[in-house]
């Protein structure tokens, strides 16, 4: 009994912990992961987002898809709390999948980024020299992503003892109603006979 217990305690802290990393990632895929200049140009400041606005160099520093994945996450997580079932073990596993695809796109932009925002910067400055490098919100980030990964790893492990969503608000299934019965032989009570003709049924039928 006490395993089974062990195993029930670790939804709120998972599923909190997830969706905060999910959160984080999904903010920190909107914003540079890395900066730098190239001559006269310094991509962090406003004169040059503004000269960049229709150029690469306005999503160069960025990564769209990490930000689009980890809003997958999110909503995976959101999934959960309202399924139950083969369903829901479902939705474990295709967030574990997302949030893999999540680690290996930031993984793979500590290099991929700065190069894209390196030639950006020399398309706009027309010089031959630039340097970039990451920010803060690359290592938030790689934090956020590592975390939706361990957390939804564990949903993955733990998600059949975690507790369901209650069942009071289903749909009734697998119970015979008046109507079905009386639909399956001929009524015989006299309340079954109303309703049969209230229902604009034949009773002998």
């Amino acid at each position: 009994m006490a395993e089974p217990d062990k195993r029930r305690r670790t939804f709120g802290p998972v599923v909190l912990v997830g969706l905060a990393a999910a959160g984080l990632a999904a903010v920190a895929g909107t914003k540079p992961w890395a900066s730098g200049t190239s001559g006269t140009i310094d991509s962090t400041d406003d004169a040059a987002s503004t000269l960049g606005s229709a150029s690469p160099l306005a999503t160069a520093a960025e990564s769209p898809l990490a930000g689009a994945l980890a809003l997958v996450v999110l909503a995976c997580w959101g999934v959960l709390l309202v399924t139950r079932g083969r369903f829901r073990r479902a939705i474990a596993v295709l967030a574990l999948v997302t949030a893999v695809g999540l680690a290996i796109v930031t993984v793979e932009g500590l290099w991929s980024v700065p190069r894209k925002l390196t030639d950006a910067l020399f398309e706009l400055s027309g010089t031959d020299t630039a340097s970039a490098g990451i920010t803060g919100w690359y290592v938030a980030a790689v934090v956020a992503a590592a975390l939706c990964l361990v957390t939804t790893l564990a949903a993955v492990r733990f998600v059949r003892h975690w507790p369901e969503m209650g069942t009071r608000y289903d749909a009734p299934a697998g119970t015979r109603t008046p109507t079905d019965d009386a639909a399956g032989e001929p009524p015989t009570e006299n309340i079954d006979i109303w309703k049969a003709l209230d229902q604009g049924r034949d009773p002998t039928a």
